[in-house]
């Protein structure tokens, strides 16, 4: 049975009491919302995870970090190195995006090293076994694709990637629409080559049923993935992409009813007046799933800095309703990320799922910047580098400076504002 049968059937899992205990709130409630749709638990009983998340309403925003090789680059241990920080920086789950070298061999070996939840990309694996015979990618069939879909399900994969709402009506919309990047998502882009070289539709929107047989086998979630996101501000909020969630919505809705959990993926580029707007639409019409958000990024114009326009965007999301934060690095639109890359990226976008945390009012949220205030005022330098989100930084700033007295910083010295004031009150 799956997490949203059990939670049917008012049964309380292992894995519900885990999430309750971690988020400080009732295994009722965990519960309740899982059954109504608004949280899920990715936890495929193939997959021993150590660190069982919750991922939806009323819960702590959770931040994921992408890994995985290309064609260009092929380094299990990097990939594996990638995997240890994102989990040491706070990563509530990881993604293998690989398309490069034995993508079996690398994703059983950050299953069986990862003590996090895992979600993979499953036509990445259907059109690289394609492309690698010398074959396009329209020579692609059904069986290759739920194939792949199932072997990563068996594998112990926790959430997959499916984009099933990329279909002949909404590339109909993207052609009519004139966008200046038309589609930035991969597996979009595959299926849409496919699609239109074979002049057929989508199988995982035509087959939906198929997808739901899979994943309610193993109590996989299902992350409807979202083709047609904006990979530019300019193409925001379109048709193609409203089309896409409206389509989405209503699959979310059947695959419940099936008994299979569900998020929302989302977009993408967006400008930060259109953020809320975009959260409050997802949210409406996919009847307050977990929504799923790639940064979002909220201007094209800092390549290098991409982990900073994210955390912005993901701050507002967040703070909007979005509940799962996918982190980007510096090196987006660049390189492959390198591991000092991973770590950045998941702290910027930890600090924007917590920034949000405190708007939003999650429980113990503020508790924690408390405490980093009154050892502030204590000048505790020892219990803020303890207290802080990423420890390593901050014992190298203090580390590496030489105040003229202990208890100050080199920042304003024997002029202390803290200290001068102690001694008056």
């Amino acid at each position: 049975m799956t997490q949203l049968e059990f939670a049917k059937k008012n049964r309380i899992t292992p894995q519900m009491k885990k999430v309750a205990k971690d988020e400080g709130l009732e295994p009722e409630y965990i519960c309740e919302n899982i059954k109504k749709g608004r949280l899920v638990i990715p936890a495929n009983p193939n997959h021993r995870i150590e660190k069982v998340c919750g991922i939806g309403e009323g819960l702590r925003t959770k931040v994921n970090a992408n890994i995985g090789t290309s064609p260009d680059s092929v380094n299990i241990q990097e990939e594996l190195q990638k995997l240890k920080v994102a989990i040491a920086s706070g990563a509530d789950a990881v993604m293998d995006l690989s398309t490069g070298g034995n993508l079996i061999k690398i994703r059983r070996e950050i299953l069986k090293k990862s003590s996090v939840p895992i979600g993979t990309v499953p036509i990445y694996e259907a059109v690289c076994n394609v492309t690698k015979h010398h074959r396009s990618i329209s020579k692609m069939d059904e069986e290759d694709l739920f194939g792949a879909i199932e072997a990563h399900a068996k594998d112990g994969v926790d959430f997959v990637t499916v984009h099933c709402g990329v279909t002949l009506e909404s590339i109909g919309r993207l052609k009519k629409e004139g966008r200046i990047m038309d589609v930035v998502s991969r597996g979009g882009a595959f299926l849409i080559e496919w699609m239109l070289t074979n002049k057929r539709e989508n199988p995982l929107y035509e087959r939906f049923d198929r997808l739901l047989e899979i994943a309610r086998r193993y109590d996989v979630v299902l992350s409807l993935g979202d083709g047609m996101r904006p990979g530019a501000l300019a193409d925001a909020t379109d048709r193609a992409q409203v089309q896409e969630t409206i389509l989405l919505g209503e699959l979310a809705k059947t695959a419940q009813e099936y008994g299979v959990q569900v998020m929302i993926e989302g977009p993408g580029h967006v400008p930060i007046n259109q953020i809320e707007a975009n959260v409050i639409l997802q949210k409406r019409l996919c009847h307050g799933a977990p929504f799923y958000v790639l940064g979002p990024l909220v201007t094209d114009v800092a390549p290098g800095y991409d982990h900073i326009t994210s955390a912005i965007g993901g701050a507002i999301a967040a703070m909007a309703g979005a509940d799962f934060l996918c982190y980007v690095t510096p090196s987006e639109h660049l390189r492959l990320p390198t591991v000092a890359d991973v770590k950045e990226g998941v702290i910027a976008s930890r600090i924007a799922a917590h920034a949000a945390d405190i708007a939003k009012g999650v429980k113990g949220a503020l508790d924690w910047d408390i405490k980093m205030s009154v050892m502030r005022k204590k000048r505790d330098w020892k219990g803020q580098v303890e207290l802080a989100m990423d420890k390593e930084r901050p014992r190298e700033y203090r580390k590496a400076s030489k105040p003229s007295e202990k208890d100050v910083c080199t920042m304003c010295s024997t002029y202390c504002s803290m200290k001068a004031i102690e001694k008056m009150l």
